[in-house]
């Protein structure tokens, strides 16, 4: 597929539109001759010669001159537009003008007309921004618009995409950290470990192991003897499923899980892995926007404003929920 996007394609497409507007000018310029036929009686046929159903004739008559006029002034504007503005593969124009220029200026036009009324809150601590409601009134209009399709409108997310309102972080919850995710995105990603741990029935012991770190419904059994192959995980999540938010490792032990819950759920968590990906929004918010926006995901937690919350998973809570780690 890389022969696609090559650069003989632009070459391509700038050749096929130049012989394009040279071919519509040779085409004017064969049907605006007269061609004179002589008819049978020697004298000049008014007509093409052409008859059909037995008596019907074509004029021969040239193209009107307005329209001929229309037609060049079409083909010269081509022309110019082509010169001025992309449209010859992967020529930029002399105006240097571009669809995704215009909308980053879109874009900085309306972060200047936003700046003063973000401003105003840039001296206020995450504290004071939690517990203000124009803030949060402004964090909520953030949210809905740049979070909400993936989180949800009440940030109470789904089955892979994290709840914000259980006060359960996989990267902490501290306003910096928060600002940090919102700002340059996060990468969170659970590598294949079904080799490293062994067969099936070893997988399904730890998968056991995995569920009695919570509490939840196991096979004591299997979970005893799942027990020594969780020291291939406990560099990640902790030697008691604890989880570390430093490496973005989900807790283990709190039944909050985001992307399935049970046996089947985590064996195949461990035997294929998984890459979650939030997105960056530095470039599409000011910084004084992601503060506002950290504060009000701040307040959708349980929790009293300032005050921090444990680092984990992000999900909904409870060995039956349908959002699971």
């Amino acid at each position: 597929m890389s022969d696609f996007f090559s650069q003989g394609w632009h070459v391509y497409i700038a050749a096929v539109t130049v012989v394009g507007l040279i071919a519509c000018l040779v085409l004017l310029f064969a049907a605006s001759r007269r061609t004179i036929v002589i008819g049978a009686d020697g004298k000049e046929d008014p007509t093409t010669g052409h008859v059909w159903d037995g008596d019907l004739r074509e004029l021969n008559n040239p193209l009107p001159r307005w329209w001929m006029i229309l037609f060049v002034l079409t083909v010269i504007f081509s022309a110019v537009y082509l010169v001025l503005f992309p449209g010859l593969g992967s020529r930029v124009g002399t105006l240097g003008w571009s669809s995704a220029g215009e909308y980053t200026k879109e874009q900085q036009t309306e972060q200047q007309a936003v700046a003063p009324i973000y401003a105003a809150f840039d001296a206020k601590s995450p504290e004071q921004l939690v517990a203000d409601p124009a803030a949060r009134a402004l964090g909520e209009r953030l949210f809905l618009s740049n979070c909400a399709q993936c989180h949800g409108s009440d940030g109470r997310g789904s089955k892979g995409f994290p709840n914000l309102t259980d006060g359960d972080w996989l990267w902490g919850g501290e306003h910096a950290r928060i600002v940090e995710t919102i700002a340059a995105g996060r990468q969170g990603m659970m590598p294949p470990m079904g080799a490293a741990i062994g067969g099936t029935e070893e997988v399904r012991q730890l998968a056991h192991y995995v569920l009695s770190l919570s509490g939840s419904a196991h096979n004591n059994i299997a979970a005893q003897l799942g027990r020594e192959r969780f020291a291939s995980c406990a560099g990640c999540h902790g030697a008691k499923g604890e989880g570390n938010p430093m490496l973005g490792a989900p807790r283990l032990n709190d039944k909050v899980w985001l992307h399935g819950w049970g046996e089947a759920a985590i064996i195949r968590m461990v035997n294929e892995g998984k890459h979650n990906v939030m997105p960056a929004f530095a470039e599409r918010m000011s910084p004084s926007q992601i503060r506002v926006l950290a504060a009000y995901v701040e307040g959708l937690g349980s929790r009293k404003p300032g005050e921090l919350k444990t680092a984990s998973t992000p999900a909904a809570t409870g060995p039956t929920a349908t959002v699971a780690r």
